[in-house]
């Protein structure tokens, strides 16, 4: 796939998590796809719109995307059996195999969820290739929840924390921001951990810093600037912080190095 020119994808399956989140399966090559990676979804007379990789397969792809514009309201009009444009992959994406043999923690905010789902596909599948896994994710409220069927898959095997920030009485879940249970981590070696964290940059802010209290080495915490995209392939600039693309050199980054890049 040349990552200049957009190819035709069809559309074979849609879900509809909430009103305006939908995750849309397409049919197309996964050469060199990697969760946390991202393509530019494109719809002729409407624009680009960089949306990460939620999930993939042998000839498929997973977008998790967030009705917010004028690309994507256009492309919610859209049915199975449709196609529209992608070009792509971009971006480093997280390599799993930097976490194996350790104890990994990935904490991540609402629509964070989607460019991380792979990482706990891969550990879901592969759980002997980890000490540990422990996922918390967080949400605004019970029905802004996403991937409800994944997560209730995910932990059959592994430790899965689904928390919402406020809920009506009688819910019977977890309630509070995700930086509420970093305090609590049971850790057996903080030596052999990997914290990965992903969702609105506040959130990102805050979360690494419940990290860095419990003596977590910077180098061993990954947090992505997926929000930092425009071009894909570094001509815009858009992304650009300091002298680092975003889109080229990220979105991906452990916080030593993630921490000096300021807008």
């Amino acid at each position: 796939m040349n990552g200049y020119i957009p190819s035709s994808v069809q559309i074979r399956e849609i879900v509809k998590h909430t009103d305006i989140e939908w995750t849309f399966k397409v049919e197309t090559s996964t050469k060199g796809v990697l969760p946390g990676k991202f393509f530019e979804i494109s719809i002729p007379k409407y624009g680009e719109s960089p949306i990460s990789v939620s999930g993939y397969g042998e000839d498929y792809i997973d977008f998790t995307i967030r009705n917010v514009g004028k690309v994507t309201s256009e492309l919610f009009k859209y049915k199975v059996g449709d196609k529209f444009f992608i070009r792509g992959p971009y971006g480093n994406g997280f390599d799993v195999s930097l976490y194996e043999g350790r104890e990994v923690v990935v904490v991540a905010g609402g629509s964070g969820l989607a460019p991380v789902r792979g990482i706990v596909e891969h550990f879901y599948n592969n759980p002997d290739k980890c000490k540990s896994f422990k996922l918390i994710v967080g949400f605004k409220s019970p029905k802004d929840v996403l991937f409800k069927d994944d997560l209730k898959r995910w932990s059959e095997k592994l430790d899965i924390l689904v928390t919402v920030d406020s809920a009506e009485e009688g819910y019977e879940g977890n309630i509070g921001l995700v930086t509420k249970y970093i305090p609590e981590l049971k850790i057996e070696d903080i030596n052999n951990m990997s914290a990965i964290v992903v969702g609105p940059p506040m959130k990102m802010k805050f979360t690494v810093g419940e990290f860095l209290k419990r003596d977590l080495d910077e180098k061993n915490i990954w947090v992505s600037y997926e929000r930092k995209m425009c071009c894909g392939v570094g001509k815009c600039g858009h992304c650009k912080i300091d002298d680092t693309y975003i889109c080229i050199d990220g979105p991906v980054f452990d916080y030593s190095y993630a921490k000096n890049l300021i807008d």
